[in-house]
């Protein structure tokens, strides 16, 4: 259990690295008081970090799907157009880290920020923040990370150029990676799970992982990694343990409902409810829970809450985008209940950093629920529907960082 510790302090030291930065915003809110004039749609421009990552937050009265353009490709320079942004006086500032100095300006019918970079760096990733905790600010959030090998701008720029575009170039590698998916096959061994008229809901379960592996696997594009793949037993917390040391980009559990009615019927998803997300910052702050024992980097509670709560909000908002996604894909095979989309605090749902859901995939205790998921034929289809959702899931998110 130690080396899982290890494993696990080590993936939440490499999110910390980027997601830390935020907690620097505080200190460099000096270096950014001239942005705290409002321009329009943004309200200020804020840093974060040091010469190896920067965190770059721009906060803004409305929502954008900002891209990243260039207009000197031999410079150290990157420019960041906010479409429908308004930006009506100019603003600029020192920066912090990685960012030498900022500006900001009206262009094509939006908002530029350009920024001034004082070695070679990359954008590993981008995302927008709704407005949270009493805040009415959107926040858009740029994480910059020095490119292997960059020296640091500490004279003219002339001594240490890079081509600008290369911060829209590497996000290429990054995103044709094989994304990781996990599946969970519920149950297993002793625990049996529901009973249906002819079928144990562990071996349903099981069969479905199964067939959706066989999917996924067809195009080459993801690497499967399954919780179970025979009549085993596996604790729900160790489930939990598997995703976070793959580095798991969805985590996605199998069941099948059951009730005392045999005429109810129909699949769900659910995603971690808001006591759930509140389990877990107590486990994590506490430190007393192993299997989501996490390394936080700040120095106190309240750090750590912040840099906790900014983990947990990206990854319920993302759960959340899969689960509508795979609902619009099943729904068209399957009957889904009334209120599809649902919350709890399931222990597999608990990792903060790794989007899931567990499906539930009907109800084994209605015959024609049964019929259906015990039939191979209608089962692989049905894994067919979940397996095109995690293309489009995937094929959308591509888009957004793209843009």
């Amino acid at each position: 259990m130690g080396a899982w510790v290890g494993v696990i302090g080590a993936r939440w030291k490499r999110l910390a690295a980027a997601c830390g930065a935020f907690l620097c915003l505080a200190a460099a809110a000096a270096a950014s008081h001239s942005a705290a004039a409002a321009a329009g749609g943004v309200s200020k421009v804020r840093f974060g970090g040091d010469q190896t990552e920067t965190r770059v937050v721009v906060e803004l009265d409305r929502a954008t799907q900002a891209r990243i353009v260039t207009d000197d490709p031999s410079a150290l320079r990157l420019v960041v157009a906010l479409p429908k942004v308004d930006a009506s006086s100019e603003m600029e500032g020192r920066g912090q880290g990685l960012v030498k100095a900022w500006a900001l300006d009206s262009a094509g019918g939006g908002a530029r920020l350009r920024l001034e970079l004082s070695r070679a760096a990359e954008v590993k990733r981008r995302f927008l923040l709704p407005p949270a905790d009493g805040s009415t600010s959107y926040r858009y959030v740029i994480d910059l990370a020095a490119t292997q090998g960059s020296a640091q701008g500490g004279g003219a720029l002339e001594t240490t150029r890079v081509s600008a575009p290369r911060a829209v170039i590497t996000q290429a590698p990054a995103l044709r990676r094989k994304k990781v998916i996990i599946i969970d096959a519920g149950h297993g061994g002793h625990d049996p799970g529901a009973l249906g008229a002819k079928v144990h809901e562990k071996d349903v379960t099981l069969a479905a992982a199964l067939a959706l592996k066989a999917r996924l696997e067809k195009g080459g594009r993801y690497r499967v990694v399954m919780t179970r793949d025979n009549d085993t037993f596996i604790p729900k917390e160790n489930r939990v343990q598997i995703a976070r040391r793959a580095d798991a980009d969805l985590f996605i559990s199998l069941h099948a409902d059951s009730g005392p009615e045999t005429s109810t019927r129909g699949a769900s998803v659910y995603t971690l409810s808001d006591q759930g997300s509140d389990r877990v910052a107590k486990k994590v702050i506490a430190n007393n829970d192993w299997f989501i024992n996490v390394d936080l980097p700040g120095r106190d509670r309240a750090t750590n809450q912040i840099l906790l709560d900014l983990t947990q909000r990206n990854t319920k908002n993302r759960s959340a985008a899969f689960a509508e996604t795979l609902l619009a894909h099943v729904g068209s095979r399957v009957q889904l209940l009334r209120r599809s989309h649902r919350d709890a605090g399931f222990v597999v749902l608990l990792a903060p950093d790794v989007p899931a859901v567990l499906l539930e995939m009907g109800f084994i205790t209605n015959p024609e629920d049964e019929a259906r998921l015990t039939d191979p034929s209608r089962r692989r289809a049905f894994m067919d529907a979940v397996g095109d959702s995690i293309d489009s899931y995937f094929a959308e998110e591509t888009q957004i960082a793209a843009r």
